[in-house]
């Protein structure tokens, strides 16, 4: 199906105090623009998940209703309106999803008998800017068992499940998200979660920095006021980097991102299978004989390619570390500069986390139909801004999807805007994300009980004792039995028979 051709125009101008068991034991809200015209309340403050011009509505079914859910009056049925999300009446089918996300999240589950008696998280005020995904809801519901005041906004303006929001906010939870989201929606929405009378949180979840800078810029004192940040992705872990080496970061934060269970699950093995789930769904290709380009071989890379390369594509790997590049060249891969393959490519997929990888110049040399995706968490690694330009036309052929339509005929087809194919046109295996939102919630549960002093104002990585924890609330999944050593032979290592195995320093 064909949508209408649209002209862009471009003007100028350590321990856990809750006894939790291990194995040995820049504008103002008041001046709402039009629904027509909101654009990003802070660009200047960050770019990463908001880059973008496309209506509220932009990715939304033609059916649905297109009053922004900010000029719509809800309440959940307990005659609550603390939340902004796209249909309330939508939360019985969300309840069913997040039901069903349960019985694939079994350490979440683990967690949350085992702890809950104790409450862990008591008092603690967590606001937080994460995928909104059925996935998200059980870690939520899970914090909230654990004694936990959640308040939600989406870290992606395309990825929220609207039912699953709706089904949230019934059961109490304020969240400010739903699918399309326009920039300026995005920012109220953290706003909402934020700005709140009479409560201060005291913890950040965040996915990409996006919520931690809002408050750094915006309201320094509450910024102050946090025990904790955890924080997930690639680019939300550089950023608070950044603000640790500039002496800004007054509090401690938990690099979940580098934890081996986000690593090398989440990254490795969730995109290993929604990368074809995404590319599937939005273009209906066949992957055999096709020949693709992976920008950047980490974990996200590596689970890419293994996934494009057992469906038949002649993959190639382009990549500024030396070790990940002999890695992919022991892997069966091609080392290449983009610009040596960019006229030959069929598919082009980003995964560097870094900004501009793919740009105009990269994208006028595409050939017809080139199929353009990021999979890193940002949308900065295709220069998406430089196709908005009045001789190229834009053609929407489906919900995801555009042509980008040149001079001459030629078209590229690009996928979410550039933005996280995999949460913003198909799903993510939730056994995985039961893994990563396992991670998170110990993380906050150790940041929040730690004894003044464990943490000082920096970036640390998650203990190696609660990776090793998380990896085993999982092994019962498939009847796993792990093999225990003896005396002797811890002896003869030099461990604990109960862990950790591994020093800090071991690579998986």
């Amino acid at each position: 199906m064909l949508g209408s051709k649209k002209k862009y125009i471009v003007s100028g101008n350590s321990g856990i105090k809750a006894q939790i068991q291990f194995a040995d034991q820049k504008q103002e809200f008041n001046k709402r623009p039009t629904k027509i015209g909101r654009r990003s309340l802070s660009r200047s403050i960050s770019q990463s998940s908001t880059d973008s011009y496309s209506s509220a509505a932009s990715y939304t079914d033609s059916s649905d209703d297109e009053t922004s859910p900010r000029d719509k009056q809800q309440k959940n049925s307990k005659g609550s309106s603390d939340f902004c999300v796209k249909n309330i009446k939508q939360a019985e089918f969300g309840r069913r999803e997040i039901e069903i996300a349960e019985q694939e999240m079994p350490a979440l589950m683990a967690l949350r008998k085992r702890a809950q008696g104790e409450k862990p998280l008591a008092g603690a005020k967590i606001v937080g800017c994460t995928h909104i995904t059925a996935q998200t809801a059980v870690l939520m519901e899970t914090l909230g068992a654990l004694g936990a005041q959640c308040r939600w906004a989406a870290c992606n303006i395309y990825s929220t499940l609207n039912e699953v929001a709706a089904a949230l906010a019934e059961s109490g939870f304020p969240v400010f998200a739903w699918k399309g989201e326009s920039e300026d929606d995005f920012w109220w929405c953290i706003d909402r979660c934020v700005n709140v009378e009479g409560w201060q949180p005291n913890m950040i979840l965040d996915d990409g920095g996006d919520l931690t800078h809002w408050i750094y810029k915006k309201y320094p004192n509450m910024f102050k006021k946090i025990k904790g940040i955890v924080e997930e992705s690639v680019t939300g872990v550089h950023r608070l980097y950044q603000l640790s080496k500039a002496g800004k970061l007054c509090v401690p934060a938990m690099n979940v991102n580098d934890s081996v269970t986000k690593q090398k699950f989440d990254n490795l093995y969730c995109c290993r299978e929604s990368i074809l789930d995404g590319l599937k769904r939005t273009t209906d290709m066949m992957f055999g004989g096709k020949q693709v380009v992976v920008c950047g071989y980490g974990e996200v890379g590596k689970g890419c390619c293994a996934a494009l390369k057992a469906m038949g594509s002649i993959v190639y790997v382009t990549e500024i570390d030396p070790i990940c590049a002999l890695q992919a060249c022991m892997d069966g891969f091609r080392l290449v500069k983009l610009n040596e393959v960019i006229r030959q490519v069929d598919i082009v997929i980003t995964c560097t986390g870094n900004k501009n990888v793919v740009t105009r110049e990269h994208l006028d040399r595409m050939k017809n139909s080139c199929i353009v995706c990021n999979m890193g968490h940002s949308n900065t690694e295709i220069d998406v801004a430089s196709l908005r330009t009045p001789e190229l036309t834009w053609e929407r052929v489906r919900s995801q999807v555009d042509h980008v339509i040149w001079p001459d005929g030629k078209r590229i087809v690009l996928l979410a805007e550039g933005r996280l194919l995999n949460l913003s046109c198909s799903t993510v295996p939730t056994f995985v994300l039961s893994i990563t939102a396992t991670t998170q919630a110990l993380a906050l549960i150790e940041l929040y009980n730690a004894p003044e002093g464990r943490y000082k104002q920096d970036v640390y990585l998650l203990p190696k004792k609660m990776d090793e924890y998380v990896a085993s609330l999982h092994l019962p999944t498939f009847d796993a039995h792990l093999t225990e050593l003896t005396d002797e032979q811890a002896k003869y290592l030099g461990l604990n028979k109960n862990g950790p195995f591994k020093p800090n320093y071991y690579r998986y």
